[in-house]
């Protein structure tokens, strides 16, 4: 009791340049120089968008106030409520390079073109593999649970992977076919 005493009361004997925190009686760290505070201050943050709808606005006060679990809870609620599938993005294939003019200008003999971009489809798997390839496809879709993995390997045949280029896609097949699965890229 006497150590809050002395503190309360040293906190008020001190001079006129110090800022006093509104719990004195608790705690005597509170008091910095005014020196400090405006060395420390940081800028006001952005001023938030607003909506002239209240229905918007209370949305986005309850979504900001989730936690990082309940948003991703939220987001796949959404997704399987509004049918929003997720979409791989496709990879950017090299540019081909212009072809020279013959000398002779004869019709040039058109070869064709080789196959770049493939789509990986896990057709079938060994009973005996069934968990290292659940736990396989988990670790190549981000966004899947455990649970989802597990279903998406008992609904075969699926695409695993679309628009990869050659290298990768032949890369993700002998990965799985070292598991004992049986993958085909189209």
């Amino acid at each position: 009791m006497a150590s809050r005493c002395s503190g309360l009361l040293r906190a008020f004997s001190r001079p006129a340049t110090f800022t006093r925190c509104s719990k004195i009686a608790t705690t005597s760290r509170c008091l910095v120089t005014a020196t400090e505070t405006a060395s420390k201050s940081t800028p006001p943050p952005p001023p938030a968008a607003t909506s002239k709808d209240a229905t918007v606005t209370r949305i986005v006060d309850d979504i900001s106030s989730l936690t990082l679990l309940q948003a991703a809870d939220l987001v796949t609620l959404l997704k399987s409520r509004l049918n929003i599938q997720e979409i791989a993005m496709p990879a950017a294939a090299p540019a081909a390079a212009p072809v020279a003019a013959s000398s002779e200008e004869q019709p040039l003999e058109e070869k064709p073109k080789e196959k770049t971009i493939f789509n990986v489809k896990l057709e079938s798997f060994d009973a005996g593999a069934k968990p290292k390839i659940i736990r396989e496809v988990k670790a190549l879709v981000p966004n899947l649970t455990l649970i989802d993995a597990k279903k998406f390997v008992e609904s075969l045949p699926k695409v695993l992977k679309e628009n990869l280029p050659k290298e990768e896609a032949e890369k993700l097949q002998k990965t799985f076919e070292a598991l004992g699965a049986v993958v085909k890229l189209d």
